[in-house]
């Protein structure tokens, strides 16, 4: 029920009085997400690619009630998916307000000794009522180190110190899920969790009830549990006991993205995101002189209005293409280990890293705008290495800056056949065979590449079909990734030396 802050009821009688109906948290979140559904809202914001797969069978569990596993490798939006389910809870929903119940009680329905005692003995109108914010029902844990006191409950020892007999509630010290009571729980990465502790979840996934140390203390939990999973771990025998799979509703599959627009897409809403988050953060710290003044364009020549000396950053799309399709072909690569999967991390990691070098560029050289280049993607190591695990078991053993190497070679390929007409590059390949040299570098003016092309200027002319710009900078990206396309498909050789390229036949 909608009531406003000054009408919100603050007692028992004035609950009663308003109508408000208690209701499960897995009812709540069945009818609140149905009138979202046939209202048309947007029911998961910020999830991209998942609109024939993942949410058709999500919608399905919701609507069945169950408590979901979400299975998938990393970097596949398992927890944002978890975390969204927040927003089918009511905005707030009332509790006894009492410092002796350790849980937010159904005023209806309470389910400790004291809140029963309260809604029993004492006037309606003097049982004290507050009001519990749907942000605060949600609370996650990672499964490696937690302990059965940590998310069910445990004696607490200080209580029994006081007086308190062991087989009274009031001794319990009340874990995670307890405290969730009329929430949702989720646990992340539940293969690690330790079997004593799964086997404790037995009975509040089928019974819905808490058990601590045998003692006959029952509880009627009402709270939404979510687990996630990775499939590798998750088949394995023995890692999860099949009594508690037995008991989750329903696995929810997620994947990576089918398609590298979609990739793209979730990069550059990660990107908006993080920038929009910094902008509020600077502004709610007083700093208005805001210098993320970036516009990531798929559209060369187009530039952002700078309010402040940061030079603006145009992407061609090309190489946001790059930065996706490395993520692309770590996946397919036989080196990677690909049970435990390349994350969406990657790639945006690898997309703030190529953009922080064409920006140190631009500063360093006074240009403007800042346009990444293929050699930019030379600083990808820092940002790459540590996401990708490699297949030890493999025939092929390589370093993780090799397997790099290698995957960012078949990314410039991969993208370079799809974007060039093969017509014409028999013609910029012929300059090479001339003895001309092109050398390239990240921190080399977009003025070096203007000079070097005006010596061949039809010949370049399909380079920047690929984006097409009168812009230096722009260009001078389109001229390194001509020349890195090649060298990927073989067509020329290139030498490299502390930080600079030369490209000949």
């Amino acid at each position: 029920m909608a009531t406003s802050i000054s009408t919100k009821p603050s007692t028992l009688a004035e609950l009663r009085s308003s109508g408000w109906q208690s209701k499960s948290v897995k009812q709540e979140i069945h009818d609140n997400f149905l009138a979202k559904l046939q209202a048309g809202e947007d029911l998961y914001p910020g999830i991209v690619g998942y609109d024939d797969t993942v949410i058709p069978e999500l919608n399905i569990a919701i609507l069945a009630q169950h408590d979901m596993l979400f299975l998938g490798e990393k970097g596949q939006a398992k927890s944002r998916l978890m975390r969204l389910m927040v927003s089918f809870l009511d905005e707030e929903i009332p509790y006894i307000d009492d410092p002796h119940i350790p849980v937010h009680d159904d005023p209806y329905q309470p389910i400790t000794r004291r809140g029963r005692q309260l809604t029993s003995s004492v006037p309606a109108d003097e049982v004290p009522i507050a009001w519990w914010h749907r942000d605060d029902r949600y609370a996650e844990r990672l499964s490696p180190g937690t302990k059965f006191a940590d998310i069910i409950g445990e004696i607490d020892p200080a209580k029994l110190a006081a007086g308190v007999s062991m087989g009274m509630e009031d001794a319990l010290h009340f874990g995670l899920i307890p405290r969730l009571h009329r929430g949702i729980f989720a646990m992340n990465e539940l293969p690690e969790l330790d079997e004593l502790v799964q086997v404790g979840l037995f009975n509040i996934l089928e019974e819905r009830d808490v058990q601590i140390r045998g003692y006959p203390i029952k509880f009627d939990i009402d709270v939404l549990i979510l687990f996630s999973a990775n499939p590798a771990t998750y088949n394995r025998s023995g890692k999860v006991i099949p009594q508690l799979k037995d008991r989750i509703g329903s696995i929810i599959h997620t994947h990576y993205p089918l398609e590298r627009d979609l990739g793209i897409q979730i990069v550059e809403q990660e990107v908006k995101e993080r920038e929009t988050n910094d902008e509020i953060r600077m502004t709610n710290d007083e700093r208005t002189d805001s210098s993320f003044d970036i516009r990531h364009s798929s559209f060369a020549g187009e530039r952002a209005p700078s309010a402040s000396s940061q030079p603006s950053v145009i992407v061609p799309y090309f190489m946001k293409e790059l930065v996706e399709e490395i993520s692309r072909s770590a996946r397919r690569s036989k080196y990677v280990d690909q049970q435990s999967g390349v994350s969406a991390r990657l790639s945006i990691a690898n997309y703030r890293t190529m953009v922080a070098s064409a920006r140190q560029r631009a500063a360093v050289l006074g240009e403007q705008p800042a346009v990444p280049r293929i050699s930019d993607l030379g600083h990808l190591y820092a940002s790459s290495l540590g996401k990708l695990e490699l297949d030890m078991m493999g025939s092929h053993q390589m370093s993780e800056r090799q397997v790099l190497d290698a995957v960012l070679a078949e990314a410039i390929a991969t993208v370079f056949k799809e974007y060039v007409d093969k017509h014409g590059l028999a013609e910029i390949a012929e300059i090479f065979s001339r003895g001309v040299k092109i050398e390239v570098g990240d921190m080399l003016p977009s003025s070096h590449y203007a000079a070097l092309v005006k010596r061949v200027p039809p010949i370049w002319d399909k380079a920047f079909e690929v984006n097409a710009s009168d812009n230096e900078a722009v260009r001078a990206s389109c001229v390194e990734f001509i020349l890195a396309g090649l060298y990927a498909t073989d067509q020329i050789s290139r030498s490299q030396q502390r930080g600079r390229i030369v490209y000949e036949t």
